[in-house]
């Protein structure tokens, strides 16, 4: 379970050795659940790790803990300023513009089209910068 930020137990299931890993999550913290995840499916074998999440929050020691740990990239939408210090210190940190994705979403409802076409990955990716 989860307590706050601090994480008392997390188990796999399945087999990720030799595998590319993706995290997905609503949100990164304090990244304490991305570290141990990070590490735990390293220590099982993976190839190599890559975190998606909306909002980036990356309160500290949230920079610190991505560095150490061994995640490729950790991407993040543009729905919060990055704080300074990740900025300075996060170089494995990366963030998308969701501004196309938005305006497309707002001119749909607006003119009365579907926002359906939006969730079509070759639609919507191509409105993420």
């Amino acid at each position: 379970g989860e307590l706050g930020s601090e994480i008392a137990q997390a188990d796999l299931v399945g087999t990720v050795t030799g595998c590319d890993c993706i995290i997905v999550d609503d949100m990164i913290d304090t990244a304490g659940t991305l570290f141990m995840a990070t590490n735990a499916l390293k220590s099982f074998g993976a190839s190599r790790v890559f975190a998606f999440a909306t909002h980036g929050l990356f309160n500290p020691p949230a920079a610190d803990r991505i560095e150490e740990c061994a995640i490729e990239e950790v991407i993040v939408a543009n729905t919060i300023p990055l704080p300074p210090s990740v900025n300075r210190e996060a170089r494995k940190v990366r963030q998308i513009s969701v501004g196309k994705l938005l305006a497309q979403a707002i001119k749909c409802i607006h003119t009365g089209d579907s926002v359906q076409r939006l969730f079509d990955m070759d639609e919507g990716v191509n409105l993420l910068a």
